[in-house]
């Protein structure tokens, strides 16, 4: 059988797919594949998944600028980390201990408000001066489904919104500012000076959803999938602390240092149109038009709780890139690359980061092109694909991260 990427199979992830292995080889037989799957997940515990490399199990205390975080997320590479309370007593519990976890979704949700609210504020003759000052009239607020920030941002700014009019929406003036944007507002104090607790407004959670040791790999696959969760810290409730952080990437991995064994075969090699994932017509796919603007891309993302989406043509068939979540870094840490740019569409958007990538030899996903499958590759091509990006396109489906592990676990449905 296929060896996987890793080879000789001395990996602490291939070690779990022994496990599973054996585990799966005395269940018994008048189970279901599905059920013998589960019960195999049910039976290994999260004590037994890889430790993260050090530089991903990152806490940022909650006295740390907005600015210094998304620099600590963008130079180690991890979409989230969890925010440590510094009023905390030091015997604190784990809850108590940490405020929540700061992602690039929730930071998505502070750059779309700021953008709305500045940009009707200038619309409404507020001067360029003042930009700071109408920064800081945004507030955000939880909404009733628990998640931070709305649609439309909350503003104290005098009503900047009526003065600018219904013929523009916040979204729709900030798109039409010039590439210059991004640059004013993170050169400006509020930006430098913004707290990360100031955005706990945009956490899911209070402070967390969490693992313990003794949870079972069944119960963080469902986490992963089912909630729609990025990473999943693993707490130590002895010490309160964080000991542990499991991402979709990292079980995905696992997954892919499996392949050859019986379970994995008996599931991996199912092809795509045989796994019960909706096909949709092309009009129902969640993507972005590469004239419309990259702001319209993550709200989107925010909006649907996506990682990432396709950037297509204009006919709408044709994908010519990939947008993840954690590429809005890119309009925070390198601003002044899109400063020629009357406004920031999503083809420029790409353009502009792969010359910044080539240009720093930084590696990407995002240079390598758009990677799709067919309805007929099988779900072990698509994990061995996953390796290089995170989100794989076809004419009928957007294949993520959490759609695989979701299949992993017909419990979690799709």
């Amino acid at each position: 059988m296929e060896s996987p990427p890793g080879s000789a199979r001395s990996s602490p992830e291939a070690e779990i797919g022994y496990r599973l292995e054996d585990l799966w080889d005395v269940q018994e037989p008048l189970l279901s594949p599905s059920e013998k799957l589960n019960s195999c997940f049910e039976g290994v515990t999260v004590s037994s998944f890889p430790h993260a490399p050090p530089s991903q199990v990152i806490e940022i205390p909650s006295d740390s600028s907005l600015a210094d975080t998304v620099e600590i997320l963008s130079k180690h590479k991890i979409l989230s980390a969890p925010v440590r309370n510094v009023d905390a007593p030091e015997d604190a519990s784990w809850i108590d201990r940490y405020i929540g976890i700061v992602e690039f979704a929730g930071i998505v949700v502070w750059l779309l408000h700021q953008s709305e609210v500045a940009a009707l504020g200038m619309m409404a003759d507020s001067a360029v001066e003042g930009l700071a000052a109408t920064f800081g009239s945004v507030t955000l607020e939880k909404n009733a489904s628990g998640m931070g920030g709305g649609d439309v941002a909350s503003t104290t700014a005098g009503g900047v919104a009526a003065a600018a009019g219904p013929a523009k929406s916040g979204l729709e003036a900030a798109a039409s500012m010039g590439g210059s944007f991004f640059e004013t507002l993170t050169s400006s104090d509020f930006y430098k000076n913004t707290k990360v607790r100031d955005i706990s407004g945009s956490f899911r959670w209070a402070p967390f959803l969490a693992l313990q040791k003794s949870d079972s790999l069944l119960t963080m696959l469902l986490l992963l999938s089912k909630y729609r969760m990025k990473s999943l810290p693993v707490v130590d409730l002895g010490e309160g602390r964080i000991e542990n952080i499991i991402t979709q990437s990292a079980v995905v991995h696992m997954l892919a240092e499996c392949v050859g064994l019986h379970w994995f075969e008996n599931w991996g090699t199912k092809k795509l149109y045989e796994l019960g994932l909706p096909i949709m017509k092309p009009n129902r796919l969640i993507k972005v038009n590469e004239e419309e603007p990259v702001l319209k891309a993550f709200q989107l993302m925010r909006k649907k709780g996506l990682g990432g989406l396709p950037v297509v043509d204009g006919s709408g068939k044709k994908a010519t890139g990939n947008i993840s979540i954690r590429d809005v870094q890119y309009l925070l840490t390198a601003p002044e690359i899109y400063k020629d740019y009357r406004s920031i569409t999503a083809k420029n958007f790409l353009t502009a980061v792969r010359n910044y990538l080539e240009e720093h030899q930084e590696a990407s996903a995002m240079l390598r092109g758009v990677i799709t499958c067919k309805r007929d590759d099988t779900l072990r091509d698509i994990i061995l694909r996953s390796f290089v990006v995170s989100l794989i396109s076809a004419p009928s489906y957007v294949v993520s991260y959490r759609i695989v592990i979701g299949l992993e676990i017909p419990a979690a449905g799709s």
